[in-house]
């Protein structure tokens, strides 16, 4: 735990789950939803940079050990852990990762805590998609999704696929339209095979 000091631990419960939760800085909120395999200590270094420019940094552990250096077997096994779980929508299309209404919760808490206009998400990878559906809860303003994997680009409808369902996409495409104060950013590295480009050219149609 050695790589997190700087954050305070808490929890957070919704819906019967609990996890925990690390702080650093004040002002508004913006959780960062870390990659696989969980809350390295590079997350946490991003996340330190989240709350040093003004902001209250929140990382929920969603997987893995906070504050473990990440090494190929721990990275398989929370890959392996993830693809079997019923919180990611790893292979389905159409389908919104059912741990995003937990996420969703925790941003209401943390906007009622923090305050401020709304609330930023930064999904990554795995979870990069998480930040748009997060999008269905009003109090999220600023979605970042940094190279969203999900779901696994196993066909071309996988690779135009955002994580989402059906209702979840128009709610969030009704607020991009209609809010003028709603900004969503998608990051991707170029020929990226996991995020695939059409996958972003699907946030225009």
């Amino acid at each position: 735990m050695a790589d997190l000091r700087g954050f305070s631990e808490s929890t957070f419960t919704f819906d019967g789950v609990t996890r925990p939760i690390f702080r650093a800085g004040s002002g508004p909120a913006v959780i960062v939803i870390t990659e696989v395999p969980g809350i390295t200590p590079l997350v946490a270094a991003f996340a330190q940079r989240v709350a040093d420019a003004g902001f209250t940094a929140v990382l929920p552990s969603l997987f893995g050990t906070p504050g473990r250096e990440p090494s190929p077997g721990y990275i398989a096994q929370t890959i392996a852990w993830a693809c079997v779980s019923k919180e990611f929508a790893t292979w389905a299309r159409n389908k919104t990762s059912p741990a995003t209404v937990w996420a969703r919760a925790l941003a209401r808490d943390e906007h009622e805590r923090c305050g401020g206009p709304g609330v930023g998400v930064v999904g990554m990878c795995l979870t990069g998609n998480f930040a748009l559906a997060m999008m269905v809860d009003p109090v999220v303003l600023a979605p970042v999704l940094s190279q969203p994997s999900l779901p696994f680009a196993l066909s071309k409808g996988h690779r135009r696929d955002l994580n989402l369902s059906p209702a979840d996409l128009a709610t969030v495409k009704a607020r991009c339209k209609e809010e003028d104060d709603v900004c969503v950013l998608g990051l991707r590295f170029t020929g990226d095979r996991l995020v695939p480009a059409e996958r972003f050219a699907r946030l225009l149609d």
